[in-house]
């Protein structure tokens, strides 16, 4: 074969500044990762994380949903970048559009969407915001350690392999099916005196309650593939993990509070679940 798909180049750029894990050790983390995502899911068909809609089940200290909503969703674009800005493969190809996918989701998570999002006078628990703050770190510096300082190098033959150019695909299609989604839901709120109502049969919501939801499962199993790595894989972990559960949830809610709600519309697949 005369094109690698990747290769190693040495020990990785932060050697010089911190104990670097051993390849098993380091997949030992993500496993573990991995199962607390098991578990997270578990918790959360139990009980719904106190935000949103769910607020009221906190009794602890809150401070405002939009900030809440930026600090604890800007610090996996910052962490991210951090590990990219550190690396010696920025002048990369693939590293640069793996940053730049990464980066394309949570700098509208991080400071778009919150300011668009009707959030005046609403409040997030600030165990939420920790909790959340906590993970996206977490999530940040595995999946940016390993792809810019202990995996292998990606070559730029890896931006034919199939892997990624249906990675990347999936991802762009995820993204773009969580913010129409998102949009939808923006617009439904904008035009109504009420806080919640029932999205209208239009997009994905002829078929599931959360396709916002479904768009962002479906973009970190697609990051995932194209990475194809087990950080990329924990993090897919840790969307269903939250995710699914908080679909069911106001699925069961739109169902309990709306007597007229469409009967055939599922939770997060369509005709499934």
């Amino acid at each position: 074969m005369h094109a690698k798909l990747y290769q190693r180049r040495g020990p990785p750029s932060l050697a010089n500044h911190c104990a670097v894990p051993t390849l098993s050790l380091f997949n030992g983390i993500l496993v573990g990762w991995i199962l607390v995502a098991v578990l997270s899911y578990v918790a959360l068909r139990r009980r719904s994380a106190a935000y949103g809609r769910y607020a009221g089940q906190s009794k602890g200290p809150q401070l405002s949903a939009r900030l809440g909503w930026v600090v604890m969703e800007s610090v996996s674009a910052l962490t991210f970048a951090g590990f990219f800005l550190t690396s010696d493969r920025m002048d990369q190809l693939p590293a640069l559009l793996f940053f730049c996918m990464w980066e394309a989701h949570y700098v509208h998570r991080s400071w778009i969407y919150p300011f668009r999002a009707n959030m005046a006078g609403r409040k997030m628990p600030l165990s939420i915001v920790a909790m959340g703050t906590v993970f996206n770190i977490a999530n940040g510096s595995l999946n940016g350690y390993w792809l810019f300082h202990f995996g292998p190098e990606r070559t730029t033959a890896w931006l034919v392999d199939p892997r990624f150019l249906l990675g990347a695909a999936l991802f762009v299609g995820g993204m773009g099916l969580n913010i129409s989604s998102d949009n939808r839901l923006l617009a439904l709120r904008r035009n109504s005196t009420e806080r919640y109502g029932i999205p209208p049969d239009r997009g994905f919501f002829r078929w599931v309650s959360c396709p916002n939801y479904l768009g962002e499962i479906i973009e970190w199993c697609a990051w995932a593939l194209a990475t194809w790595s087990l950080a990329g894989l924990s993090f897919a972990a840790w969307s269903v993990g939250n995710l699914a559960p908080r679909a069911l949830a106001h699925h069961r809610w739109y169902q309990e509070t709306f007597p007229n709600y469409p009967k055939k519309r599922k939770a997060l697949l369509p005709f499934v679940l």
